[in-house]
């Protein structure tokens, strides 16, 4: 996804904020701040002759809908929402982690299956990828550019542990608009953009286990590593394709 427009930073809400340790790890907490609307029905109502004709979203073709742009203003409200409203049902900050992790990995196994069903719908035959680090090129440039309208700033592999390799973005956008506090400052909310990674690893057959860790440096305050530990059998399968 793109973003377009500038928008002000948004905070994580600290934990010292929260008012009690039972609200705080409580998941069954009433609220009536958001309520959620009723899903959409699958037939759409009878169309209204004097009123403009509203095509179905489900009758949207999904080419169509490719370069689509959303508002980053948008998008960094909804995230920082996600955050705060994750937060008040984790115990700290890696159980914080884990659920954005989760979370971004419903989102990269749903961004995989448009990827793989738009390129079969393409001209061309779809060339599936069975090399890791063809794997991992595709991710830095078509996975980031379909969610983060950008491609990743580099791929590096660690010199010390073979199974090890990093995707760094010098600018996470989810990072853009967050500001976190200071007793907060080991998080990192690009655990989703992890999650995301982890799905499509999965989808591809190379399974590993993806996290994101703060790398800032002066030039790029909110800069991020995400780090692929892959499975020994993604190893083993690389040397039997050599």
């Amino acid at each position: 996804m793109a973003y377009a427009q500038p928008h002000p930073r948004l905070s994580v809400v600290s934990n010292s904020s929260q008012s009690s340790s039972t609200d705080h790890l409580s998941p069954t907490t009433n609220s009536t701040r958001f309520s959620l609307p009723s899903a959409p029905s699958l037939h759409p109502p009878a169309s209204n002759k004097s009123g403009p004709n509203r095509p179905n979203i489900y009758d949207r073709n999904l080419n169509k809908t490719r370069g689509a742009e959303v508002s980053s203003a948008a998008f960094a409200f909804l995230f920082s929402e996600i955050i705060q409203y994750t937060q008040k049902r984790v115990s700290g900050i890696n159980d914080l982690e884990r659920q954005l992790n989760t979370l971004g990995y419903r989102i990269g196994s749903r961004a995989l299956e448009l990827m793989v069903w738009r390129a079969e719908g393409s001209s061309k035959a779809p060339k599936r990828e069975i090399k890791l680090l063809s794997v991992l090129v595709m991710i830095h440039a078509q996975v980031w550019k379909a969610v983060f309208g950008k491609t990743a700033d580099a791929i590096e592999r660690s010199v010390e542990n073979p199974d090890e390799y990093m995707i760094v973005d010098n600018d996470p956008p989810i990072e853009r608009y967050i500001s976190v506090p200071r007793d907060m400052s080991q998080l990192s909310c690009s655990s989703f953009t992890a999650g995301i990674v982890e799905a499509v690893l999965d989808g591809l057959s190379f399974p590993a286990r993806v996290t994101a860790h703060n790398t800032p440096i002066a030039q790029f305050p909110n800069r991020t590593t995400i780090l692929i530990k892959l499975e020994k059998s993604v190893l083993e399968r690389e040397e039997l394709l050599k």
